[in-house]
């Protein structure tokens, strides 16, 4: 089994290279987004508290979004591994993940890090605002913030896992063609 967490600022392309790394060695891709918005959907209980924070402008307490990850890890029992995308998000996360992991009897195999110029990212998010229509990809100023929290909460988290992982965070340059990106991922993940 490998678990992993695809790491990187909002537009580093996360979720593209979720997708091919889940295609190609068929692990489960699980992005917190994703399960918020399905959960909420379809009114399950933890959707509904988690909807009831979110309708008020509150963050989603750890221990909701925690609850809604191990429920989602029962869902896959003969899972392959994991792809963790969008979580965590700051230490006390990074701290409630691994007491999951432990919960669960898991282990964290490795960290892939895309690393991506904020001019790179701007420009990324603003394209994919037009081609999606989602309104948070399309005003400079929000991209802007985005980034400023994601550099302010959440990449100190690299220094947590290389730290914790040692020789298992790895850095990926983030500005190259998709397939140069995933070739390089591919290769770590299957050599690991």
């Amino acid at each position: 089994m490998k678990n992993i967490i695809l790491f990187g600022p909002p537009g580093s392309g996360k979720g593209t290279q979720a997708e091919l790394l889940m295609s190609e060695l068929k692990l489960n891709h699980i992005s917190t987004g994703d399960v918020f918005r399905n959960n909420i959907k379809n009114s399950t209980n933890l959707g509904k508290l988690a909807a009831k924070y979110m309708d008020s402008g509150q963050l989603v307490p750890d221990e909701v979004t925690i609850d809604l990850l191990s429920s989602e890890l029962e869902k896959f029992p003969q899972s392959k591994g994991f792809i963790f995308d969008g979580f965590p998000r700051t230490i006390d996360q990074a701290h409630a993940f691994d007491a999951l992991f432990k919960k669960k009897d898991l282990s964290l195999d490795m960290v892939l890090s895309l690393e991506v110029s904020e001019d790179e990212l701007v420009a990324r998010l603003l394209k994919r605002g037009i081609s999606s229509g989602r309104k948070d990809d399309q005003n400079k100023d929000v991209i802007l913030n985005r980034i400023q929290v994601y550099n302010q909460q959440t990449s100190i988290l690299k220094s947590y896992y290389l730290e914790k992982l040692n020789n298992s965070f790895f850095s990926i340059d983030g500005e190259r063609d998709v397939s140069l990106i995933f070739n390089d991922i591919n290769s770590i993940v299957s050599n690991y």
